[in-house]
């Protein structure tokens, strides 16, 4: 009835095309695989210069005063001016503020010693010490002069 014309497809052509998109997929799927492991398997051949790459851009180090009056004998101004404005002028991570006094308030009903055990052990992103080198009576100073810029009125402690 019909004859077969060059526009039907045939069995053969059919099975080459067919052939043809198998060997192709192959081809894909192991290069794909070779990529996969290659990228894998990979190290950097430097491993110092990879370190330098995600090295952080900055830090920060608190350093100790180099002038003015001797360790254990500077006031709380000067250890205040020394580390601790450095987040308590602008209220760094929640830091109360130099004279805020509704910040201070429910700070200051711990006392002086409720203040200065906690600055010793530091408290939420405030370090141990405000990270200041000053001693037990040093740190006691400085908190006595925030707490009183700030509506205490604490006795500042003597030297030991």
């Amino acid at each position: 009835m019909s004859a077969t014309t060059d526009s039907e497809f045939s069995i053969q052509k059919i099975m080459s095309w067919g052939l043809v998109i198998a060997l192709g997929g192959v081809a894909t799927v192991l290069a794909l695989v070779s990529i996969a492991s290659a990228a894998k398997g990979s190290k950097p051949s430097d491993e110092e210069a990879a370190n330098s790459r995600i090295a952080p851009v900055a830090r920060v180090e608190m350093a100790a005063p180099s002038a003015g009056a001797a360790a254990g004998n500077r006031s709380g101004e000067q250890i205040y001016k020394a580390a601790c404005t450095a987040c308590h002028e602008a209220g760094v991570a929640n830091a109360p503020k130099l004279g805020d006094k509704a910040a201070w308030a429910p700070r200051l009903a711990l006392g002086l010693d409720g203040l200065l055990k906690s600055a010793i052990a530091g408290k939420n992103a405030m370090p141990p010490k405000g990270a200041s080198d000053a001693n037990d009576t040093e740190l006691a100073r400085a908190i006595v002069y925030m707490a009183n810029k700030s509506g205490a009125s604490f006795k500042e402690p003597a030297a030991k």
